[in-house]
């Protein structure tokens, strides 16, 4: 395994190439994204790999999401500092490290017991103690914990449960992608006047949500 410094360099050409050039101007995410080494988040056999600009495999049929994805997603959280958020697919565990920088509690939710073990060793790798990882459905949210300024899912819903919006606060944002299978447009609801609003963001591609409120299995096997 290469040292964290080695890939100093192509952390820092991952975020001014992928990142900046297509349009991510938040600060705060632009110097998370150069501190967080995401080649700790994938397999060995990756690692040559963990800045380029594509998601990587992670096992279990589940990837870790391309930088500019992972950048953008936080980005539209519109985070400051002091929030509690909700990521729902730990997977790798890199998303909750980037929101670990950026807000004070980040509650994340896995749904396969082995990327829970792991996602959670590479945190406490990186003294990373603001999160917390919860091997459970995450699909409906963890309302022992809401309410939340944020939810970002990381999976792709066949619509938005309605369970998450109940989880968030009045000013809080859910970021999730929705739409058929390998298929979906990345969404971004908030409340304006006390209804909710949608925001389409960009077309995408993520593997599905599973659990009570994502698809079945018969859908995604």
């Amino acid at each position: 395994m290469m040292d964290d410094q080695q890939f100093l360099p192509e952390r820092l050409r991952m975020v001014e190439t992928q990142i900046q050039y297509r349009g991510i101007t938040d600060p705060r995410v632009l110097e998370t994204m150069r501190r967080i080494p995401r080649h700790r988040f994938v397999s060995a056999k990756n690692q040559e790999e963990a800045y380029d600009d594509y998601p990587l495999p992670i096992g279990y049929g589940q990837t870790i999401s391309q930088p500019y994805m992972v950048a953008l997603m936080t980005s539209l959280l519109h985070l400051q500092g002091d929030e509690t958020v909700l990521e729902i697919g730990t997977g790798s565990g890199y998303q909750a490290a980037v929101l670990s920088c950026l807000v004070r509690k980040v509650v994340t939710i896995e749904n396969i017991p082995e990327l829970c073990t792991a996602s959670k060793k590479v945190l406490r790798s990186l003294s990373i103690n603001n999160v917390e990882v919860l091997c459970a459905d995450g699909s409906n949210g963890y309302p022992q914990m809401a309410p939340y300024s944020g939810i970002l899912v990381t999976a792709a819903a066949p619509k938005p449960p309605v369970s998450l919006f109940n989880q968030l606060s009045a000013d809080g944002r859910l970021v999730i992608p929705v739409g058929g299978l390998g298929d979906q447009t990345l969404q971004v609801w908030s409340q304006e006047d006390g209804s909710w609003q949608v925001d389409s963001i960009l077309p995408v591609a993520f593997v599905p949500l599973r659990g009570k409120a994502g698809w079945s299995s018969s859908d995604w096997l």
